[in-house]
């Protein structure tokens, strides 16, 4: 049999733990020589491809500085937002699946989210349509979580610790002076609140903060939780909030747009901020007391500080069963975990149809979230707790900062 190449790319936004997946596919991939001859990387996902830009693994990251990649945040190939056409018979698909024989790809692999595996999904099908033995897969990554038929995504454990012990450092730093205040942290989540309930992570006791934890799941009415957040200082003079980006009214208009008017990105989402910073002033004018807003952002994907040991091994090991689902046959899926158990923790991977996964969304449970919808309740934390676990050594350079691998 002859050998044909391998070659992975990466899309959508970054991780702590999309790297480690690359690493996965990479690294199985080179382990099979009499099947894979060179392992390519796509520079900038599918757009990049288009354009030509490509890397040879061999050349990039020889021998032992391939294994940086599972402790380096960020996109290694770098990412992109491009959406392939809906209709297979645009002529962008003859034109990638001709560069495809001209680099002679047996195997194609897609790190990514939703939109991504909408990338596998199209791919699949065109490879279907024309006859093409090209095996193309989908490798879940996402801190939203929001990836349907999978138990969980990497990406969302480290992120999930991340907010985890955020919140638990700006709780102690809100609670040093004995005077009323407010601290709203916004967090990410257009539609799906995982990461906001992540947050309930950080309490050591009962009554705790954060006090109230809000998700996109449920309708948020601005009254109710001002009633809320006063009947809070009974509990304790600082109260700290957790809020999802996309927290919204009974009639579904983000409260981020009860201040300005949002824009929307490259797909058509609308680009969720603000929310945080609406209801610090909201509460400082309503209830008079001090009252501020932080706003997390990119730092929850992109923290290696708190890349969480179990996230870090289980992006790995989907990477090297894609690929040896791939060599074994396999197309048009995407790796998935199985939960074995909650404690002691332990998931299985499995191939799921990627048909069935682009363009759904997965949300927090309702039964998860509290019947007032101000917390969420123990179910989400059983289910959240173990994805968090584990510490990774992130090696330190003589500049005294993680020494992470770029590309050149």
């Amino acid at each position: 049999m002859s050998k044909k190449n391998l070659i992975a790319g990466q899309s959508g936004g970054p991780t702590a733990a999309i790297n480690s997946s690359l690493y996965g596919v990479v690294s199985e991939a080179l382990k099979h020589t009499e099947e894979i001859d060179h392992v390519y990387g796509m520079v900038n996902g599918i757009e990049g491809f288009l354009n030509g830009t490509v890397l040879d693994f061999q050349e990039a990251l020889p021998g032992e500085q391939l294994r940086a990649l599972t402790w380096t945040p960020g996109a290694y190939l770098g990412s992109c937002r491009y959406k392939l056409p809906e209709s297979l018979e645009d002529p962008v698909y003859p034109k990638l699946f001709r560069k495809f024989e001209e680099m002679n790809i047996g195997w194609f692999f897609y790190i990514g989210g939703n939109d991504s595996m909408d990338t596998v999904s199209k791919l699949s099908r065109y490879a279907e349509k024309i006859g093409s033995d090209i095996r193309i897969l989908g490798e879940p990554k996402t801190i939203d979580n929001d990836l349907v038929n999978t138990d969980h995504t990497p990406g969302f454990g480290s992120a999930a610790r991340y907010v985890a012990s955020t919140v638990r450092e700006i709780t102690l730093d809100a609670c040093v002076y004995e005077k009323r205040s407010v601290t709203i942290i916004e967090i990410m989540g257009r539609h799906a609140g995982w990461l906001t309930g992540a947050a309930a992570l950080a309490r050591k006791y009962v009554g705790d903060n954060p006090l109230l934890i809000y998700l996109p799941e449920t309708d948020f009415d601005v009254e109710e939780f001002l009633r809320k957040v006063n009947a809070a200082f009974e509990k304790n003079c600082n109260v700290v909030v957790c809020v999802s980006e996309g927290i919204h009214d009974k009639d579904g208009t983000f409260i981020c747009e009860y201040d300005s008017a949002a824009g929307t990105d490259a797909f058509g989402h609308k680009m969720l901020a603000g929310c945080g910073k609406y209801l610090e002033n909201l509460v400082r004018s309503r209830l008079g007391v001090k009252a501020r807003s932080v706003e997390l952002n990119v730092s929850q994907r992109c923290s290696a500080a708190m890349l969480a040991g179990t996230d870090q091994q289980e992006g790995i090991l989907a990477g090297e069963f894609g690929v040896q689902a791939a060599l074994n046959g396999e197309t048009g899926k995407m790796i998935a975990f199985k939960r074995q158990s909650d404690s002691p923790y332990s998931m299985k991977c499995t191939l799921e149809d990627v048909n069935a996964i682009c363009n759904e969304e997965k949300t927090v449970p309702v039964e998860w979230i509290t019947e007032d919808g101000s917390d969420v309740t123990e179910d989400f934390i059983r289910y959240a707790r173990p994805l968090i676990q584990g510490t990774v050594n992130v090696p330190v350079g003589e500049d005294g900062l993680p020494a992470f691998v770029y590309r050149k």
